[in-house]
């Protein structure tokens, strides 16, 4: 039986400066929360300097005297290490034979995690989860439901074919429109913003790579645990709100305002994270003119999503 020493779960929130949207995650988390589950609460604060770790100890009981109860553990980094090296601080902590990465800009809603969980375990080939994860105006979140970034697949998304051709495999690789996203399937990528993971798949393949700062880690370790033969899961039956961007200020979700100079150091990271999965996976499977071909569209591309930054611009 789960208890406060072996909970059936584990959460791991890794925050940094959105002090207001972690305490109503938190919140959303507590509420749904039922007399039976067994939680163990992490939260990594990655050296915020918005006042979030004070409110969290006002609010809630920083220690682990029970798991039954509106309590959390609390992790104070003392520089910001980034989103893999982060969570991995989290998963030293993390006791359960499952963890949930959840991003502090979401809200829980119903028993999107009990059911989450409850599918998870149900099927052993399943290595890891996420559900439908909704923007504030009810779009569907593409971040929770995608293909890998293979050169192919990332030149139709830029280029706007996935978009002129949503319903074709050929064309929407990426953002895997032509899977009917109503229903639950497996699929090549989640989303780090609600990741449930077994933590013997997770084990496996060392939990996040330290080489991504921010941003392009989910989809390194989604295809990571593809590579180890675990199946990724999107299940839409339940789902959470995700106010994308509130760190890093990149999109127009965002609950918070974020300064350009933190914005324009985001959107370096975000493309940083490209080349580094590309050189990784997909660099020595071309040619040589293709691969200086790919690596320049990258380098365009930042150019570009600063030129956005700097002009006010943000991401829809």
């Amino acid at each position: 039986m789960a208890n406060s020493e072996n909970p059936e779960l584990s959460i791991i929130i890794l925050n940094f400066n959105v002090k207001e949207l972690l305490l109503n995650c938190l919140e959303s988390i507590f509420q749904s929360k039922g007399k039976l589950d067994w939680w163990q609460v992490i939260v990594v604060d990655n050296a915020s300097d918005d006042g979030s770790v004070g409110a969290l100890k006002v609010k809630y009981k920083t220690a682990p005297h029970s798991s039954s109860g509106n309590t959390i553990e609390l992790i104070e980094n003392k520089t910001n290490l980034g989103f893999a090296a982060g969570n991995n601080v989290g998963v030293k902590r993390a006791k359960a034979p499952v963890i949930l990465f959840l991003n502090p800009d979401t809200l829980i809603v119903n028993h999107a995690i009990q059911k989450s969980l409850e599918t998870l375990l149900s099927n052993p080939d399943f290595g890891a989860l996420t559900c439908k994860v909704e923007l504030p105006d009810e779009r569907l979140d593409y971040s929770c439901h995608r293909g890998f970034p293979n050169p192919w697949n990332s030149f139709c998304y830029f280029s706007g074919l996935a978009k002129l051709f949503p319903r074709s495999p050929i064309f929407s690789g990426y953002t895997a429109s032509y899977l009917d996203a109503r229903k639950a399937h497996e699929i090549d990528c989640a989303t780090g913003a609600f990741l449930m993971v077994r933590k013997i798949a997770g084990d496996q393949i060392n939990w996040w790579d330290k080489d991504y700062f921010w941003n392009g880690e989910d989809i390194e370790f989604c295809y990571s645990l593809k590579m180890k033969g675990w199946k990724i899961y999107f299940y839409p039956e339940v789902k959470i709100i995700h106010y994308k961007g509130s760190s890093s200020g990149l999109w127009k979700t965002s609950a918070l305002k974020v300064s350009k100079e933190e914005r324009l150091k985001t959107a370096t990271h975000g493309v940083s994270a490209m080349r580094i999965f590309y050189k990784k996976h997909y660099y020595k499977k071309y040619p040589p003119l293709l691969r200086d071909f790919v690596l320049w569209g990258i380098k365009l591309l930042e150019h570009y999503r600063k030129f956005r930054i700097i002009t006010g611009m943000r991401y829809e």
